[in-house]
């Protein structure tokens, strides 16, 4: 499979706080793993506005790529696809990561039961529980 990890597996895959049910989908050498830059970002800009926020995007994207993370490129087609989902919700990372996912043919791996609500292909995984697919 491929999987577009959303930012909060991002920041938590970094950190080793996974449940053994994605790590086991990270152990499957058939899965592969993409990373988007708005993730990057958003940490970016979550680090400069939170006191206790210590994820470092430098680092943190280093790290990934490192660890054999796929860097997916935002391109324009992604950006005119969030114009084209459901009023769902309004985080601009959230919808541009869905985008991304739909356009790629990759599934979404999140948390986020927001994200879950969109017709788009995800898999769904409360931090601490059992990995189910959607859509």
């Amino acid at each position: 499979m491929k999987i577009l990890l959303d930012t909060n597996y991002v920041i938590w895959i970094a950190e080793g706080n996974i449940s053994p049910k994605v790590q086991t989908y990270i152990n499957n050498s058939e899965n592969s793993f993409y990373f988007s830059p708005a993730s990057i970002w958003e940490v970016g800009l979550k680090k400069h506005s939170q006191r206790n926020f210590s994820a470092e995007p430098f680092a943190l994207r280093l790290g990934l790529v490192e660890n054999g993370y796929i860097e997916l490129p935002i391109t324009s087609m992604h950006t005119l696809l969030v114009n084209e989902l459901p009023p769902i919700h309004k985080d601009p990372f959230d919808r541009l990561l869905i985008a991304q996912a739909k356009a790629e043919g990759l599934l979404l791996l999140t948390a986020d039961k927001i994200i879950n609500q969109y017709d788009a292909p995800v898999l769904y995984c409360p931090r601490n529980s059992s990995l189910r697919k959607t859509s």
